[in-house]
């Protein structure tokens, strides 16, 4: 009876710290997104690290310029793009109130022109990424911390990988170590191309739109390109989103100036899913479009809009673990496509 009871007692304390383990992970979904997040970026950064490293550039050094890098990208967009905006968004809104300078009421278009203006002139200018503490709010505070959070994760992460796969390697059987490193390799490959070639995607797809709509006349031309390259992010939602508001901006001015804009999102769609996607991405995930809406709706719903970020690089992983233990691939044979770096030649410090 002792023996039974004993055996009931731990069973229960078992089962009652996975219940308290899941709800503290559910509770800290926050920061485990975040982490996870900077991982990623870290398997985006790491060949660049490597070889600058190989220059006689240290580590550290490598990874300060990756971010002056990123940092200067972005100083670079709000300083093209959000003044532009401003002045399209502005000159509608004054083409508006002419329009309806004799009406009591300015109507819903007014209304979203109106909006969209104020949040326009609230972000920062590219000589402005600096605000004065008294003018930055509790949530941008919040913002600006997890960005800091998620970056110094990456930095520290291009440092101590290596040490948490020969801690893990340690705990493993000697005959499966080799297995788990290369498996571990191969989805840091994997995520590090994926991010690589998105940035590459957001970019080409934001100014070859932006072009095109500004040829064909489009109203707020800077704006649904830059849209339309953003929500490259969000795979086959985020195209399909481009799509429609080009199509509905362009109704605004006639069906025709609609139809080109249709036109000129499935040129630049055919263009990336049959030339670039390709020879840029190749097969770097793995996954099928169906695979990949599931994964966006899910992860959506469970944690929230953000980790819509986190989707493809989340079941990117669980399929690369799917192959390895249950298909038996070999994770030493499998290929992963070259964006920007070598992935698979990154140095593998000691």
């Amino acid at each position: 009876m002792a023996g039974t009871a004993r055996k009931a007692f731990v069973a229960t304390l078992v089962g009652l710290a996975v219940v308290v383990g899941a709800l503290a992970l559910w509770k800290l979904k926050l920061v485990l997104s975040l982490v996870f997040l900077g991982f990623v970026i870290a398997a985006a950064m790491r060949p660049g690290v490597d070889a600058l490293k190989r220059r006689g550039i240290p580590r550290g050094a490598g990874v300060a310029i990756h971010y002056l890098l990123l940092l200067g990208l972005v100083a670079l967009f709000l300083w093209l793009v959000v003044p532009r905006a401003v002045t399209q968004v502005q000159h509608a809104l004054d083409r508006d109130r002419i329009r309806h300078a004799a009406r009591t009421s300015t109507g819903i278009k007014h209304d979203i022109l109106a909006g969209l203006d104020k949040r326009l002139r609230r972000l920062p200018s590219g000589g402005k990424l600096v605000r004065p503490a008294a003018e930055v709010t509790k949530r941008a505070f919040e913002v600006l911390i997890g960005i800091f959070f998620t970056l110094a994760v990456g930095a520290y992460w291009i440092f101590e990988r290596d040490r948490a796969i020969d801690l893990v390697a340690s705990l493993m059987p000697r005959e499966k170590r080799k297995r788990m490193r290369d498996t571990w390799d191969l989805i840091d490959a994997k995520l590090g191309a994926f991010v690589r070639g998105q940035a590459l995607l957001i970019v080409l797809v934001g100014t070859v739109l932006s072009t095109a709509f500004a040829i064909i006349g489009l109203p707020y031309w800077i704006l649904v390109g830059s849209f339309a390259g953003i929500v490259e992010i969000v795979p086959v939602i985020g195209p399909l989103a481009a799509g429609a508001l080009a199509v509905g901006v362009g109704l605004t001015v006639s069906w025709h100036t609609a139809l080109a804009a249709g036109l000129a999102v499935l040129a630049v769609r055919l263009l990336e899913d049959y030339i670039v996607l390709p020879k840029v991405l190749g097969d770097a995930t793995g996954l099928s479009p169906l695979v990949v809406l599931f994964s966006v709706s899910a992860i959506t719903i469970l944690f929230g809009g953000f980790a819509v970020l986190l989707a493809v690089p989340f079941a990117a992983v669980l399929a690369t673990l799917v192959d390895v233990v249950v298909r038996g691939r070999n994770p030493a044979e499998e290929e992963v496509p070259t964006v920007l770096f070598p992935a698979k030649d990154a140095e593998v410090s000691s």
